[in-house]
């Protein structure tokens, strides 16, 4: 096991690890980590959370959700409070050159602050279409133009890449029409395919190459499947890596949401979901539940992981030595990403 990533990404129960994380980290079918805002206290603390779950398996996946805006999981001790990103969105129908310029910037201030601390992937840019009418994706479109969601997305990427991380769109097919919020009901389209991927889908096709990792939402479109995206074979396998041929990563949304719950267990959801094509499942805010799910698909190995998947995962691994926050603050890309947000976005 010691090169191939488990399928599960779970997290840990506080700031410190315990006995219990530490069994959980080192279980083989474990492959990631994710973080929360109640895992962080301080840079300094964060530092020794992240090198301590190194400690246990080097070759784990530490990821978070930090896209800017109200999903930001680390706000103080130096870590800049990014724009939503629908302030791009907003910027770009005025200037557009500063818009790309300045997604950039946010994506190398996001990524390097990250990295510094030792995470490897933030699950963004959102793809979701910015409709107005879907409450938990509001101001973390970018845009309503499918086209402009690709290209501040394609630059927030590059900034990213500069910094030597991944990045993963969400939630594909597109979560921006269903108004339900997943982690609390389950959120219903009931557009047709056509519609779907002539608008919604089309940032997963566009981007092409440059997108490394994707995580279906868990909402249903009745007329393409009655099961929700990250659970269905036509989504996953026909439609995102058949028809659009992508051949990054893909991840569940998170396992333990209302919306996933589809009466089954944890984990006969993470069976589903591997099942139908994601490389990772994600199991957040319940890590003995996860332990359970750790031990069942175990009982089910050698399938799981796939050497495919293993190695789309072990792609998104952070790239290149990270600067120390010391020499970070200091170094001029930062400072001049640093600057032009300040300048533009006061």
């Amino acid at each position: 096991m010691k090169n191939l990533h488990g399928p599960v990404m779970l997290d840990v129960v506080g700031k410190t690890l315990t006995e219990d994380d530490v069994r959980r980290l080192a279980h083989p079918m474990t492959g990631g980590v994710i973080l929360f805002a109640r895992h962080y206290e301080n840079r300094a603390q964060l530092v020794a959370l992240t090198d301590a779950i190194r400690a246990v398996r080097e070759n784990l996946l530490i990821a978070v959700d930090h896209e800017g805006g109200r999903v930001q999981r680390f706000r103080t001790d130096g870590f800049t409070v990014l724009p939503a990103m629908g302030r791009l969105g907003e910027l770009w129908d005025k200037d557009v050159l500063l818009a790309t310029k300045l997604a950039t910037a946010v994506g190398y201030i996001l990524a390097s602050e990250l990295r510094a601390c030792g995470i490897d992937l933030s699950f963004t840019p959102v793809l979701d279409l910015g409709y107005g009418q879907s409450k938990v994706v509001g101001d973390r479109a970018f845009h309503r133009d499918p086209r402009v969601v690709t290209l501040l997305a394609k630059s927030l990427n590059h900034g990213l890449a500069l910094a030597g991380m991944a990045n993963c769109g969400k939630h594909f097919p597109g979560h921006g029409w269903a108004q339900a919020d997943s982690h609390v009901a389950v959120p219903i389209d009931d557009r047709p395919l056509e519609a779907i991927l002539g608008e919604d889908a089309m940032p997963y096709d566009w981007l092409g190459l440059s997108l490394a990792a994707a995580m279906p939402g868990h909402v249903i479109y009745p007329k393409v499947d009655s099961k929700p995206a990250g659970f269905s074979r036509i989504w996953v396998q026909e439609i995102l890596r058949g028809k659009l041929r992508f051949a990054g990563a893909v991840f569940s949304d998170d396992l333990s949401m209302e919306a996933a719950r589809q009466g089954g267990t944890l984990a006969e959801g993470a069976r589903a979901a591997l099942e139908a094509g994601c490389d990772m499942v994600l199991i957040c805010n319940q890590p003995d539940e996860a332990e359970k799910v750790l031990d069942e698909l175990r009982a089910v190995a050698p399938r799981y992981p796939a050497k495919e998947a293993a190695r789309r995962i072990r792609r998104l691994k952070a790239r290149g030595k990270a600067l120390r926050w010391d020499r970070l603050i200091a170094e001029p890309a930062y400072l001049s990403a640093q600057a032009l947000l300040r300048s533009v976005l006061p």
